[in-house]
C-alpha cells in the first residue's frame, strides 16, 4: 500500500491536479477582496495584475525562461486580459456567486469552440448539456434585473467565453510560450487597469493595501504558476472540472464575511449549470479513458 501511495505521489498528473486543486481554492478569495477594497474595479485589475507579473517575472527567472513574442503568447496573454478584466468588473456589479458560477460555463465554450475550431463532433451528451447550461444561465437574469445586475451577468459569461478561450491556447502551446502568455495577460492587465487608480478616487489605507497584495500574490500570482504546472499534465477539460471548486467556495468566502446571498432563481441556476458542468466533464472523461483502453 506505502509503494502504491508513493507511485501516485510521484505521478506528474496526480501532481498536476493536486496543483490544479490549490490553485482553485487560492482562486476562490477573489470575491472577498474585490468586494473589500473600495476602489474601481478596473483598478483593482491592474495592480493585481501589476504586483502578480513581478512575482511571476521573478518565477520565470528563477525557471531561465525566456519571454518569447509568438501567436501563443500573445493569444493566451488576450485571452487571460479579457477574464481578468470581465471578472473582476463582474464582481463589483453583480453578486460574487453569480460572477464566478457565470464565468464557469468556459467548459461549455471550451466544449462550442472545439467544435467550431477545431471540428469536434457533438454527441447526445454534449447537446444536453449545453441545453441545460443555457438553461441555467436564463435563471441568473430573472434575478435582481436593475442594469448593474444585467451588466455584471452578461460580463460574466463574457470573462466565461475568454476563460475557455486561454485554457485552449494554454494547452496547446509550448512551456516557453504558455509561461511568456500569462506573464503577458499580466502585463496587458496592468497596461489597461493601473491608469484608473488616478482617473478614479482610490483611497489607500491599510486594509485596502493588504487586500489588492493578497489579490496579486495569493489570489492570482501563485495560482498562475501553479495553473502553468498543472495545464502540462492536465487537459483543459480536467483542469475544468478541478476548477468547480472556485464556484462552490468563492460565494461562501463572500456570504461569511459580507453576508452576500444570491437570489433564489440565481441558486437554481447555480445549481444548474455546476451539476450540468461537472456531469459533462465525468462523462467526456470516460469517454476519453473507454476508447483509450480499446
Amino acid at each position: 500500500m506505502k509503494e502504491d501511495t508513493a507511485i501516485s505521489a510521484s505521478d506528474p498528473k496526480t501532481r498536476a491536479m493536486l496543483y490544479m486543486v490549490l490553485c482553485a481554492v487560492l482562486w476562490s478569495t477573489a470575491g472577498i477582496f474585490i468586494k473589500w477594497i473600495p476602489w474601481n474595479p478596473l483598478a483593482i485589475a491592474g495592480m493585481r495584475s501589476l504586483i502578480s507579473a513581478v512575482l511571476y517575472l521573478f518565477y520565470m527567472r528563477y525557471r531561465k525562461t525566456t519571454f518569447v513574442f509568438n501567436r501563443y503568447s500573445f493569444l493566451s496573454g488576450f485571452f487571460l486580459c479579457g477574464t481578468f478584466m470581465f471578472f473582476v468588473v463582474a464582481n463589483k456589479l453583480t453578486t460574487a456567486a453569480n460572477a464566478i458560477v457565470l464565468q464557469f460555463t468556459a467548459p461549455i465554450f471550451i466544449l462550442v469552440l472545439s467544435a467550431l475550431i477545431f471540428h469536434q463532433k457533438f454527441r447526445a451528451y454534449d447537446i444536453i448539456t449545453v441545453a441545460a447550461t443555457t438553461i441555467g444561465i436564463s435563471l441568473f437574469f430573472l434575478d435582481r434585473l436593475a442594469g448593474g445586475y444585467l451588466t455584471g451577468n452578461l460580463l460574466a459569461i463574457l470573462a466565461g467565453l475568454f476563460f475557455a478561450s486561454m485554457f485552449i491556447t494554454t494547452s496547446r502551446a509550448g512551456e516557453t510560450s504558455r509561461m511568456s502568455g500569462i506573464l503577458l495577460g499580466h502585463l496587458m492587465t496592468a497596461v489597461i487597469g493601473i491608469p484608473f487608480l488616478f482617473i478614479y478616487s482610490t483611497p489607500v489605507t491599510t486594509s485596502s493595501v493588504l487586500g489588492i497584495l493578497f489579490l496579486g500574490i495569493f489570489q492570482l500570482g501563485i495560482p498562475y504558476i501553479l495553473y502553468g504546472l498543472a495545464i502540462k499534465h492536465c487537459s483543459p477539460l480536467a483542469c475544468s472540472l478541478i476548477s468547480a471548486i472556485e464556484p462552490l467556495l468563492n460565494p461562501l468566502w463572500v456570504f461569511l464575511f459580507f453576508h452576500e446571498v444570491p437570489g433564489f432563481f440565481a441558486l437554481i441556476g447555480g445549481a444548474i449549470v455546476i451539476g450540468s458542468v461537472v456531469s459533462w466533464c465525468i462523462l467526456s472523461n470516460r469517454a476519453v479513458a473507454s476508447r483509450n483502453s480499446r
